[in-house]
């Protein structure tokens, strides 16, 4: 929260939105912040607007809510601006965050025919009444959220409550809760509506959901990739780690949603396809000078490295994959190589950084050059022959 002359600005990170209040006027306004909306798409067709979806737009609400609507009003409706849409019950708010083409796209992704889809309707630009209903029900969403965790446990249900959101009007709240089983939760909306005077809508969501809405940085100290850009979560199996010889560790390996990090399936492809040209190795390498053991693999450079003693790896020498399938086959002929202490080593794929051939250290400050031209003249001068010790004071 930042403090102006007369304005007070809160960033809502969870709406991507900026809320400003004037002390003098009491209005209450909120802007579009672009950068600050999960799951955020970039509009990269924005200077080639054509003209051929004017009606549909993509209407943001909290975290990771967000849907397709048709404009049913002649006003005119664009990108940050606030509208009231409708809902299930009564009427909801959000921000408008794609325009144009890029929505028939977003669309397309999602599996939703524009001409026979039923689309709910934007009625009109939020008021400043509606803004108003807005921030007063979205400032009971925490206090709400701590009694019904309260209330749940009071009531012996395994369930926890991840979030609430509640309705543009007010009216309604939808409570995200994480279980592993099933929970009648009948009588809970009771309670939940006479504490609350709302109607209740319960949503179950995953642990990969529960930290997509929540968000926060992972191990590589960037956004969560859940919170980020995904929307449909593949199931991981440890199988996609071990394909990666990675250490099969799950402090390591479970991301802050407590299940295996989404990441993991990233590689998995480039993995398989260069294990495909892998030759399995079951036997040694039988060479004229011993038999070789194979001792470690270096998947994506698809090197193998071999050493004459079976317990250690004090001398190992890579062979190219290519290399060990021949040899195999010389072995399964009858045919044993020389010796693997001759065999060239496999030519290393070059690495050239982005900004050329620059050394890292080229910023530094240079170290100054030791002199040791004064220890000499000292240890000259010691003997006596030259130097500034050396020279006698003349006699007054």
């Amino acid at each position: 929260m930042s403090n102006t002359d007369n304005e007070t600005i809160q960033f809502d990170c969870f709406r991507g939105c900026a809320v400003t209040h004037d002390e003098e006027t009491g209005e209450t306004n909120c802007a579009y912040r672009v950068g600050c909306c999960k799951l955020g798409d970039r509009n990269w067709l924005k200077d080639a607007n054509d003209g051929t979806c004017p009606n549909f737009f993509e209407v943001r609400f909290k975290n990771t809510r967000k849907g397709i609507y048709v404009n049913d009003s002649p006003q005119s409706i664009h990108q940050g601006d606030l509208v009231i849409v409708e809902a299930t019950n009564g009427q909801d708010l959000g921000i408008v965050t794609l325009e144009g083409p890029i929505v028939l796209r977003q669309m397309k992704s999602r599996g939703i025919d524009p001409e026979t889809a039923e689309l709910k309707k934007i009625y009109r630009k939020a008021r400043q009444t509606d803004i108003e209903k807005w921030q007063m029900a979205i400032a009971r969403e925490q206090d709400t959220m701590i009694k019904a965790r309260r209330i749940a446990a009071e009531m012996g249900l395994e369930m926890k409550i991840g979030d609430v959101e509640f309705q543009g009007d007010g009216t309604k709240a939808i409570f995200y809760y994480i279980a592993d089983g099933r929970v009648d939760f009948r009588q809970l909306i009771k309670v939940f509506a006479e504490e609350f005077k709302i109607r209740i809508e319960m949503k179950q969501i995953g642990a990969r959901q529960e930290a997509g809405l929540i968000g926060g940085l992972g191990v590589c100290g960037r956004e969560l990739c859940c919170a980020n850009y995904i929307t449909s979560f593949q199931s991981i199996s440890t199988s996609a780690a071990r394909c990666q010889d990675l250490s099969l560790n799950p402090q390591k390996l479970a991301g802050q949603c407590g299940k295996l990090k989404c990441c993991l399936n990233y590689e998995v492809a480039n993995y398989l396809d260069a294990q495909s040209r892998i030759p399995r190795v079951s036997e040694p390498l039988e060479f004229k000078d011993g038999l070789a053991y194979l001792r470690k693999t270096d998947i994506l450079r698809e090197i193998m490295y071999f050493s004459y003693d079976k317990n250690s790896d004090a001398n190992l020498y890579p062979l190219d994959a290519y290399d060990v399938r021949e040899i195999i086959k010389m072995n399964r002929n009858g045919v044993r190589p020389e010796s693997l202490r001759e065999e060239p080593e496999p030519a290393a794929p070059e690495f050239v950084t982005a900004v050329g051939d620059d050394s890292i250290s080229r910023f530094d400050s240079p170290k100054k050059k030791k002199s040791h031209g004064g220890r000499g003249n000292r240890n000259r001068g010691r003997g006596g022959k030259s130097g500034r010790g050396g020279q006698n004071k003349p006699s007054e």
